[in-house]
């Protein structure tokens, strides 16, 4: 039977069936698609009822028409049918009946010519427009037919330059509009013909077809294709899988991942980025008619991709997610291979772009998405979770958009309020959502935010991932409402803070994503970097994060962030300001983290984004940027009437660092200017490095080859301490120094040469990077960067002068703070301007009626820390002196006279006359209240100092410091208050007594060798003394007002620390004053024992202090600031970690080496337990009851948690026990009821010692080792502080048991708590008295639960056996008075002590005994010799803002700095140079072992405060532990009797203890 067409959109045609049928009527033009389906002719355009055609079209066998001929008549065939309309009458039809036939013969469907193939397709095309909807046509006549179209005539349409083009696009034309292709469906086997079109139509769009040319085809072809799909799609019945999975496919043409396999031969699902400006920049014409389809055919196409993504999924995972059978997802195998969960990528990949494009046709899918969300699959959930991400975001299979690129170095910066450029977008990565998702799918939407708390880390990754997109394209570009904006940032957030590193890497790429204005205005919403909680904030940090891969991403985000903020920030916006100006002090902050990783990468961030070197570009680099961009310049070269600006690279650099800098929190400040100091440490480093690198002459020596080895491996190990993988750095610099890359050495020197201006250092910096092997590079780049004048170079200079001057931006107080700090550690720098300054200087001195600037005493500070290094330098003509002595005389404030003082004398040639010229100045009306005499003091005091063996009136002028200023009190009685407290303030007779103090100081200082029977300075050290013991008064019942008492209290403890550095003066301060001055660590005020702890911690990091110094520190176990104990904690830690590096033994000399360079065994901590047991005898707090000995007990406790460790807590130990062999010694040196009581006092602190030290390391799962008997027998104890008992009696003392009952269960207790919570910053601390009170103690808040104690019949045992001299060491002989060795050697019970493998203490050649104080002050000479007159100048530049602000720059709220890296790093750096060459005779040397070994204590905010958080108090825990009611306790609710305590001490003052 003939195949049958629907109505076609032409006009039908009538045949009478005859084969020659001939028009009638000239022909009708041709109806387009969308016509009306009634084809009658009007009676004028009626055509003949037959065909002027007659011609046959086939042959006989063996008589063939010659194709010539056979052309022309199938021709003239086509010609003739192309002329006729479609019309109603049958007759037509009939007509044409022979020629269907005749066409749909073989001879022509399998001729080999192509014009015959062509003619023949043309003329059968006709014939079924012709008689539609009825094709004359047997089903089989019709298969050949479409077989032959769809294999020869369709392909050919990719080459337009064939001759038959017309007639194939003819073909195509006919068989679209007349809808004819149709007929393909009514065929046999359809499915093959139907796929076959599929696949030829995109074959051609996509340029992919065999015998396409590369010649683009003609849009009506393009659109002819894509109508002719979209009826076969429409309107056939079933659609083939493979054609459905054709339509599919091009969606992923955009897919680089797709695209690059298929050209490029790459492995599957790789991108070559290296090809990305080849990637698309438009959508592809296949992908265009596929998207055409979907959307003509919504519904149909909806059921078959539902359909395809759901077969997708079973022959992935052999699960159906039909909505009915989603339930069986759960039993997906939770292991998919590789090939099947690349398939199933592919596929979500594939819905991200048809939502993009068709978001219909996914109505099916999206809740198998969801479905897929409860999958117990991992796999499953995070491919859905990242899909609904995409989705929820616009974003396709090409990926989201190219992070925005940030470009540090830029100049002009961005402008925010500038309009945003017109900037060309690629479209197949702009996220584009045709809906929104969270509207049209709330139900999908709602199960994907639920996959926040999913317990996989994967999932949760995944989902910040996808959050963070759809907050930076603002949900593909459909918006967010405010309420569910606000509530992804704040998920954002808690993203930041999980427990897993996977999701915290992926919520700050996902940051790294944002735009600086989706930064601002969406992230921004949660709050600024300094807000905790806020997203910024959770970011700051990350910076610190424990994994390096989070810590490394989040501090290169965060740069990025202030870089590109920058422009908002120098412009004033206070808003941008607020929210990210932060970010340059958290990453400062860094490091205190001691982490050396953490510290090269802050030293990348800060000179590759912070303060890039190529900011600003060149010139003409600067001028590309500036075209067309939306930058402006927005620094103070900006021209008010539009004049042009002049370009000046050295103060726009400068004009930023600046701005860093006066953003920076105090810590990171710190930081800042130790960089500076880093970098002068870091040179002498690397000055001895590259002389022994051309000594060793890459390996080719000609003498002593085994010295020149190990003298550059021993600076190579010193250089590598700093770094990370110090292995690594190690062979890194090995390998520099064999390859002997003489230029390389010389770049280095111009890099921190102070003569080389910025363009030359970043000139030098670059081409070493381009001349070293990439292989060290990582190494050599973090170095070059540390020993380079980057930050303070000589080309910044003037622009700093200028800033200071000029107050551009108000950076006028921050430029003159950096110009002191570059005086005073690289005085090179300034040489070319220092002449300027000393101008300035000389024009603006004051006078009896004109005061100076208020900028003068910078500078003046900056001269005189110039002058001590060059004093040649500054100008000695006479205007200058006589300017100076003006400073002296009328200098405000009282530091300008200080300062010009020591201009004088440092430069002068002739000092006596110049200081006798200033003195008598200066005296000629030293009368209090007249203009000009707190400036005339100051100069006198630095003139004390300054002179010779001491100014020639300095008993007059130190009788008139303590009888005239220091004794009356000038203060109205009115005024006065009693109340020892502090003041901002700081009045006028405050100062001038500060003065008097230090002019006293200075005196002593300055002559420190005087006869001791001199009576001045047992004065000094007795007024000195008074003020600290009665709080700041000369008397107990002194009349000083309370906030000078503070202040003065706290200058007599820095006074006594300044003079303690000189070793005549330190013999001189007495064991009973230093108990005293130890208290000043308990100062009731922070303004007090910040600034002392502070100056103190200076001083032991320089070594300039005696080791008994370090007892103090030890006394911060009850401190209440947080962040103050923490910083003295990271302090000790790290002074533990610096001094244990050298516990080694000693070698002899090897290799040529003289053994003296070997570092010698150092136990400075380990000696001071013994000090700080003697302190704790006489700490006011001490009494004999057993709640008291248990808060004792956290002093001991907070030592072993800072000092101790598995290698020496046996040496702490046997330290310990050896103070029980001995008697107090400070009081007298003859028996007395004072020193039997505190004699007692040690034994019972000997014994809590070691009971807790064993519970310490009982409950670290430590070992006691034993001590060799040559190292134990030559323990000594300090002879100033305790002295030898006698046989009998140190035999008694040593079986007696000095620990009350109830004490072990409360130091149980707290040494679990302090292991349990973080160590030493974990132990309570004691309430202090409140300010508003003068005296007394807060009375301790009841618990009402107990602490846990152990069994009364479990602590028997255990205390017996610690009683045993055999077994815990105890009974060995006593120490003679100044530490005579002992006579007995140690025994150990090899069942009492616990076995374990660790390696005991070895034996050095050194012996452990600490050495008393007359050897401590030797060795204290040693380490400051030469350098006594240049640490007097130090403290007067740090003095200087005392008289402002009452303090230095260190007495913050929050205490002292945290100096455990910064000072440490620059004593490693100092001993560098030393450990290469032999030491002076009897020096000690100080370890350069890395700082980051010490432990640093998690921040503040995780610890318990004060002692409120104790669960119970130490005497509900004696209550506890004991079964009945001992003698020894007793009930004291107001008060206990105690040592004798001066009356101001008792008054308040000192953290004092709370009663129960």
């Amino acid at each position: 039977m003939p195949a049958r067409t629907r109505r076609s959109a032409g006009a039908t045609t009538t045949s009478d069936g005859g084969h020659a049928v001939e028009a009638s009527s000239s022909p009708a033009p041709a109806q387009g698609m969308g016509t009306s389906p009634e084809f009658a002719l009007n009676s004028s355009q009626a055509t003949s009822s037959r065909l002027k055609f007659n011609q046959p079209l086939t042959w006989r066998a063996g008589r063939p028409i010659l194709v010539a001929e056979l052309l022309k008549r199938l021709q003239s065939l086509a010609n003739e049918l192309k002329d006729i309309d479609q019309d109603d009458d049958d007759s037509i039809k009939a007509s044409l009946a022979g020629i269907a036939k005749e066409l749909a013969d073989q001879q022509l469907l399998g001729h080999k010519d192509q014009g015959v193939k062509a003619w023949v397709a043309r003329s059968a095309v006709e014939v079924l427009r012709l008689c539609a909807p009825d094709a004359p046509f047997t089903s089989k006549q019709l298969r050949g037919i479409f077989e032959m179209i769809i294999k020869f005539i369709l392909p050919a349409l990719s080459d337009p330059s064939q001759p038959y083009n017309n007639q194939h696009t003819e073909i195509l034309h006919s068989l679209a509009q007349v809808k004819s292709i149709i007929l393909v469906t009514d065929v046999p086997n359809a499915d093959n013909l139907i796929t076959q079109i599929f696949t030829t139509f995109f074959d051609i769009v996509s340029g992919s077809s065999k015998s396409s040319t590369g010649e683009q085809i003609s849009k009506g072809v393009h659109f002819n294709m894509t109508s002719a799909l979209v009826i076969l799609v429409d309107e056939a019945q079933t659609l083939p899988q493979d054609a459905v999975d054709i339509v599919v496919a091009q969606f992923l043409r955009v897919d680089p991942r797709v695209t690059s396999a298929a050209d490029t031969k790459i492995k599957k699902g790789a991108v070559d980025t290296s090809q990305a400006t080849l990637a698309l920049k438009e959508l592809p014409p296949a992908y265009l008619m596929a998207k055409t389809i979907c959307l003509s055919c919504q519904e149909k196409m909806a059921r078959e991709i539902s359909k395809y993504f759901n077969d997708v999924i079973i022959d992935a995972s052999g699960i159906s997610l039909d909505r009915g059978e989603s339930g069986d997802i759960d039993d997906v195998d939770n292991s998919l291979n590789e090939d099947n969960l690349r398939e199933l990528d592919k596929a979500h990949r594939l819905l991200r772009e048809l939502w993009r494009a068709c978001p219909v046709v996914l109505q099916n899918v999206i809740p198998q998405l969801e479905a897929e969300l409860a999958a117990e699959n991992v796999q499953l959930r995070v491919l859905a979770t990242e899909t609904l991400g995409d989705i929820a975001s616009g974003i396709g299979a090409a990926g989201p958009p190219p992070p925005p690129v940030v470009d540090p170095a830029s100049y002009p910066p961005l402008d925010l309020s500038a309009p945003e450029p017109n900037a060309i977008q690629n479209p197949l990565t702009k996220p584009s959502s045709p809906q929104s998702f969270a509207q049209v799918y709330t139900r999908a939407y709602n199960a994907f935010m639920n996959r926040k708390k999913d317990k996989s880390a994967l999932v949760r990754s995944s989902w910040a991932t996808a959050v963070g997109r759809i907050l930076a394209t603002s949900a593909g570009g459909m918006g967010l409402a405010q309420d569910e904006e606000l509530r992804l940032v704040e998920d954002m957030a808690r993203m930041l803070n999980d427990s897993d590193e996977k999701v915290r890497l992926a919520a700050v790429q996902a940051i790294g994503y944002f735009a600086i204005k989706d930064i601002i205005n969406k992230i921004g919403l949660s709050g600024s970097v300094d807000k905790p909680g806020s997203v910024l904030g959770n970011l700051s940090e990350r910076v610190k994060d424990r994994k390096s891969t989070v810590r490394t991403e989040a501090m290169f985000v965060f740069a990025r962030i202030w870089a590109a903020a920058f422009g908002e920030v120098s412009s004033g916006n206070e808003s941008v300001k607020d929210l990210v100006g932060g970010i340059p002090s958290k990453i400062l902050n860094t490091y205190y983290t001691n982490d050396p990783e953490i510290i090269v990468m802050m030293d990348k961030v800060l000179f590759e984004i912070l303060l890039p070197l190529q900011y600003p570009p060149t010139k003409s680099k600067q001028a590309k940027q500036a075209s067309g961009s939306s930058q402006r310049v927005k620094d103070s070269q900006e021209q008010a009437h539009g004049e042009a600006t002049v370009y000046e690279p050295e103060k726009i650099r400068t004009e930023r660092i600046l701005l860093l800098v006066q953003g920076l929190d105090e810590r990171a400040k710190r930081i800042f200017f130790a960089l500076s100091q880093r970098q002068v440490s870091m040179t002498k480093c690397i000055q001895l490095f590259l002389k022994y690198c051309e000594e060793y002459n890459g390996g080719v020596m000609d003498s002593n080859e085994d010295e020149t080895k190990n003298r550059l491996n021993k600076i190579i190990n010193e250089l590598a301490k700093f770094f990370p993988d110090a292995a690594k750095v190690s062979a890194d610099l090995w390998k520099f120094a064999k390859t002997h890359d003489r230029r390389a050495y010389q770049l280095m020197r111009f890099c921190y040469a102070p003569e080389s201006d910025f363009k030359t250092v970043n000139n030098a910096i670059k081409e070493f990077s381009k001349r070293i092997d990439s292989n060290i590079k990582d190494t050599m780049l973090p170095l070059l960067y540390r020993i380079s004048i980057i930050l303070y170079n000589r080309s910044h200079v003037p622009a700093i002068l200028e800033f200071s001057r000029s107050n551009d931006s108000g950076l006028s107080s921050i430029a003159h703070e950096i110009l002191t700090d570059i005086s005073s550690r690289i005085p090179e720098v300034l040489k070319a301007q220092v002449r300027e300054i000393c101008m300035k200087l000389q024009e603006d001195a004051p006078s009896a009626t004109r005061s100076n600037s208020p900028d003068a005493v910078n500078d003046l500070k900056a001269c005189a820390s110039f002058a001590k290094k060059f004093p040649s330098e500054i100008p000695q003509d006479r205007k200058f002196t006589q300017a100076m002595t003006d400073f002296a005389s009328f200098g405000s404030p009282p530091e300008a006279a200080k300062h010009a003082v020591s201009i004088v004398m440092l430069t002068s040639n002739k000092k006596e006359m110049r200081a006798n010229d200033i003195g008598k100045a200066c005296k000629k009306e030293l009368d209090y209240g007249k203009p000009g005499f707190l400036a005339r003091l100051a100069a006198l005091s630095q003139l004390c100092l300054m002179t010779p063996g001491g100014h020639r009136d300095a008993n007059a002028l130190g009788q008139y410091a303590i009888e005239d200023l220091l004794k009356k009190h000038r203060t109205p009685p009115t005024e006065i208050s009693s109340r020892y407290q502090w003041s901002s303030q700081e009045t006028e007779e405050c100062t001038a007594k500060c003065w008097a103090v230090r002019l006293l100081v200075n005196q002593l200082r300055s002559n420190p060798k005087a006869s001791s029977s001199d009576s001045f300075i047992p004065a000094v050290f007795q007024l000195l003394n008074n003020l600290i013991e009665w709080e700041g008064a000369l008397a107990p019942n002194g009349d000083t007002p309370g906030h000078d008492r503070s202040r003065l209290r706290l200058l007599a403890a820095r006074s006594l620390l300044k003079i303690c550095q000189t070793k005549e003066l330190n013999a001189m301060f007495m064991p009973r004053a230093f108990c005293k001055l130890a208290e000043v660590a308990q100062d009731n005020i922070i303004e007090v024992r910040g600034p002392f702890l502070a100056r103190l911690k200076k001083y032991l990091s320089k070594n300039t202090l005696p080791a008994r110094f370090y007892t103090i520190p030890f006394l911060l176990a009850y401190e209440p600031v947080t962040a103050f104990k923490v910083e003295t904690v990271t302090w000790l830690k790290s002074r533990a970690s610096f001094l244990a590096s050298y516990q080694e033994p000693s070698s002899s000399t090897t290799n040529g080496v003289d053994a003296r360079a070997t570092p010698k065994v150092n136990t400075v901590l380990e000696n001071v337990f013994s000090r700080l047991l003697s302190l704790l005898a006489h700490h006011p707090d001490y009494e004999d009851e057993a709640p008291e000995l248990i808060e004792m007990s956290q002093y001991i406790v907070f030592y072993l948690s800072t000092v101790a460790s598995d290698k020496n807590i046996s040496l702490i130990y046997h330290i310990a026990q050896r103070v029980k062999s001995s008697k107090d010694k400070i009081l007298t040196d003859t028996p007395s009821e004072k020193d039997i009581k505190y004699t007692h006092r040690l034994h019972s602190l000997s014994d809590l010692a070691t009971y807790t030290i064993r519970t310490y390391l009982e409950t670290r799962n430590w070992s006691l080792q034993s001590l060799p008997a040559g190292i134990s027998s030559q323990i000594s104890l300090p002879g100033s502080l305790f002295g030898a008992l006698d046989h009998d009696r140190s035999m008694s003392t040593a079986t007696q048991d000095f620990l009350l009952e109830g004490v072990e269960a409360g130091v149980d207790d707290i040494v679990k708590r302090s292991l349990r919570k973080g160590g030493s910053i974990a132990l309570p601390n004691k309430k202090r008295k409140s300010e508003s009170e003068g005296a007394g103690s807060l009375p301790k808040k009841a618990k009402s639960s107990t602490l846990p104690t152990r069994e009364k019949e479990k602590q028997r045992p255990r205390k017996a056996s610690k009683r045993k001299a055999h077994d815990w060491n105890v009974g060995s002989d006593g120490d003679e008075e100044d530490g005579e060795k002992s006579r007995t050697k140690t025994k150990v019970n090899g069942a009492g002590r616990r076995k374990s493998g660790r390696a005991t203490i070895v034996a050095g050649e050194k012996s452990y005994r600490e050495r008393d104080d007359s050897e401590d002050d030797a060795e204290m000479e040693e380490a400051n010799d030469g350098e006594e007159m240049e640490d007097d100048e130090d403290d007067e530049v740090e003095e200087d803002k005392e008289a402002e602000n009452g303090d230095e720059e260190d007495s913050n709220v929050n205490g002292a700095e945290d100096t455990n890296m910064v000072d440490d790093e620059a004593d490693q750096q100092e001993e560098a140079e030393e450990v290469v060459s032999p030491p002076k005779p009897g020096s000690r040397k100080r370890s350069a072992a890395a700082s980051s070994a010490a432990t640093t204590p998690k921040r503040a905010s995780g610890r318990v405060p004060r002692s409120s958080n104790l669960s119970s108090s130490p005497t509900e825990v004696v209550s506890a532990a004991k079964s009945k009611p001992t003698q020894t306790s007793k009930t004291q609710p107001k008060g206990k009797k105690a040592a004798p305590i001066p009356p101001a001490i008792k008054a308040g003052g000192r953290i004092t203890r709370s009663k129960a």
